[in-house]
């Protein structure tokens, strides 16, 4: 999960703000902690040269100085961060090769749920995308309000109960990289990670279509069954019969989870799981 290591133009953009948003600090920052052992340095007790001079009350130059060097950082940084928040609006389509892949993400206590409407089929913590090609995500909250983040491909998003977020992503390199909740949301916090695996254009479909024909149905009942309070080991996959599922999860015409209620320890799977009280 290194920031520092981009896999996306997403993720890339993210670390070229965070790296100019530092340098412009520092450039404040380090002349002031200089400044600091230099007046030190100079004004010690042994040093004969230094004169204290109380023979003036203020100085509107070192007011200039003292008070414009900050400004103009703000400002500065204020530009960045206005114009990197439009470039990077995480509604804005990215441009990529071969077909955009639709992804509805819902964040569960305490795991991740990800369906392709368009494959029929979902997925539990395993994310899997073609390289090169515009991901869209649409994200809902099944409970609290959480935030999803894959650090090598960028831009953290909130997902909120009864709301709908957008988020526009794209994977550079093969590969399998880590997605993780970024907002404390109860017990089984720490434990709310997914894989995401970047595989080849040509090697997505079989992988859909090999979902596809799995054993497991998810549907409005085994949707309930999986909202329980768990921490999800198995990274199950499931064959979609509702295409409709999301929405009624964003509309909340299924009801949310109750959320986090007691610090007692999750329960490990979903057989057997329930509301934590």
């Amino acid at each position: 999960m290194n920031i520092f290591d981009p896999q996306g133009p997403i993720a890339a953009a993210n670390r070229t703000i965070l790296i100019d948003s530092v340098a412009i600090m520092l450039t404040i920052i380090v002349p002031t902690i200089a400044a600091i052992f230099a007046f030190a340095f100079w004004f010690r007790q042994s040093n004969s040269r230094a004169v204290y001079r109380p023979d003036w009350a203020e100085s509107g130059r070192i007011e200039l100085v003292v008070w414009s060097i900050p400004a103009l950082t703000i400002m500065l940084l204020g530009g960045v961060a206005w114009i990197g928040s439009h470039q990077l609006d995480p509604a804005v389509p990215v441009e990529g090769t071969g077909s955009p892949v639709r992804i509805q993400v819902v964040s569960l206590d305490w795991k991740w749920l990800f369906i392709y409407p368009d494959q029929r089929i979902a997925t539990v913590n395993k994310l899997t995308v073609p390289v090169g090609a515009p991901l869209h995500f649409e994200l809902t909250s099944g409970s609290v309000m959480n935030v999803f983040f894959v650090p090598q491909l960028g831009s953290m998003i909130y997902t909120m109960n009864g709301m709908v977020t957008q988020l526009n992503l794209r994977a550079d390199q093969e590969g399998t990289y880590q997605g993780l909740s970024a907002m404390l949301s109860g017990d089984g916090f720490s434990d709310m990670m997914f894989d995401v695996h970047v595989v080849s254009p040509l090697a997505f479909p079989g992988w859909a279509a090999d979902t596809a024909r799995g054993d497991q149905v998810l549907n409005s009942d085994s949707y309930a069954k999986l909202a329980r309070q768990s921490v999800e080991v198995s990274n199950t996959s499931y064959r979609l019969a509702d295409p409709e599922l999301f929405g009624k999860i964003a509309t909340q015409e299924i009801p949310p989870g109750p959320g986090p209620e007691s610090s007692a320890t999750p329960t490990s799977g979903i057989s057997g799981a329930g509301n934590v009280r």
